[in-house]
């Protein structure tokens, strides 16, 4: 029997990696000889840069870089074991919880930092970078971070706007985008953007009205935001005759995912699907009996193109028996089952604090636990249909 492990990190627990080697465990304490495949794997958001990295046989980067609000902040990123690509999440150097909650105003942040991972991963060599764009704190259309990368923004009198101020607050007072001092390193490079969202770049359903209140965007901020994002939308049409405005995604990171397609190689892609091409998985599952997927939490939630579900659909392509493994079991389930996860089961055993069940240890062991009392099972079923 051959069993690929693809399960994404319980998060504040264990690792994609931590969580695959756990279950393994178990499975080998019922049957030594069966084979078992693991990939780590994320969504775009928390844990796919490490995941990616362990599937690459990469490395960790760490490094010095402005937050939102141009603060020293320690992010990190991943470079590929044969150094080609590296693999960023925005929300380590942009993400909301690098501000504190009476300092978010989307009006001021910036994804600067976003822009300093990328030049450090430049200057390391990389040709292609997949970056992730959940959890950010901005919503600057991307400014930010394409100053940090070469680009100027000049107001109507012909200023150049200051790199502390390219923030959602300047966008309305764009007038001019030069690229003269952008390298051509980074013109060349490939970017393949984990987007799961399909929010255009401004209006009603757009980025500022949909993520602006999170973010700390009162009615009033947001009205602001809608209109500078339509404003400098038009200002990038004049720029380079692109019209980002209506394409979903755009709006995704208070504007990333528009100006990754505006200014550079580029393309949106479900973050699942990203890891699933990037880490050859399809080739894997062809080949595999049994695949275990699973998240801290298996919900209604689960089928919006979260992690579990976009494993389950691909093994479900091939009729591979899925099982998911989770924390947590929410309501409504039906519809994960229906999109491919044949049956899920939690670990945990008895009632918990959840401050208790998301330990390290106690996940680790639950999991081991859980997986080897499915396979006693699997195993069971086994012998007695070949006797």
């Amino acid at each position: 029997m051959k069993i690929l492990i693809a399960i994404d990190s319980f998060k504040g627990s264990v690792s994609s990696q931590e969580a695959a080697n756990a279950i393994e465990q178990g499975i080998k304490n019922v049957n030594s000889s069966i084979s078992v495949i693991k990939k780590p794997i994320g969504d775009g958001g928390e844990g796919t840069t490490q995941a990616l990295v362990d599937a690459t046989n990469g490395q960790m980067i760490s490094l010095s870089v402005n937050n939102p609000l141009f603060k020293p902040v320690i992010a990190e990123y991943g470079i590929s074991g044969d150094s080609k690509c590296a693999f960023i999440e925005m929300a380590t150097a942009s993400g909301l919880p690098l501000i504190n909650i009476n300092e978010r105003n989307p009006l001021n942040t910036s994804t600067y930092g976003t822009g300093e991972l990328i030049i450090d991963a430049v200057n390391r060599g990389v040709s292609e970078i997949i970056i992730g764009l959940g959890g950010s704190a901005t919503n600057d259309a991307g400014i930010g971070m394409l100053s940090a990368l070469g680009y100027s923004f000049f107001d109507k009198n012909g200023n150049e706007i200051d790199k502390f101020d390219c923030n959602g607050a300047n966008l309305i007072n764009i007038y001019k985008i030069d690229d003269s001092n952008v390298s051509d390193n980074i013109k060349k490079l490939k970017f393949r953007v984990a987007c799961d969202v399909d929010n255009p770049f401004y209006g009603e359903n757009g980025a500022a009205y949909i993520y602006g209140p999170q973010k700390g965007g009162t009615p009033e901020i947001i009205k602001l935001l809608d209109e500078g994002m339509k404003h400098f939308s038009k200002i990038i049409k004049e720029f380079n005759s692109k019209d980002i405005s209506l394409i979903p995604g755009t709006g995704a990171a208070g504007g990333l995912g528009g100006a990754f397609l505006a200014f550079f190689n580029s393309e949106l892609k479900s973050g699942i699907q990203l890891v699933i091409e990037y880490t050859k998985l399809e080739d894997i599952i062809k080949n595999v009996d049994v695949v275990i997927t699973g998240e801290g939490r298996i919900d209604f939630q689960t089928v919006m193109g979260k992690a579990p579900i976009g494993i389950a659909k691909l093994a479900k392509k091939y009729n591979k028996t899925t099982i998911g493994i989770c924390g947590a079991i929410g309501e409504n389930i039906t519809p994960v089952n229906v999109a491919g996860i044949d049956a899920i089961f939690s670990i945990q055993s008895k009632p918990l604090s959840l401050e208790k069940a998301i330990m390290k240890d106690n996940t680790v062991y639950n999991l081991k636990l859980v997986s080897e009392q499915i396979f006693r099972l699997i195993n069971s079923i086994k012998n007695k249909m070949s006797n």
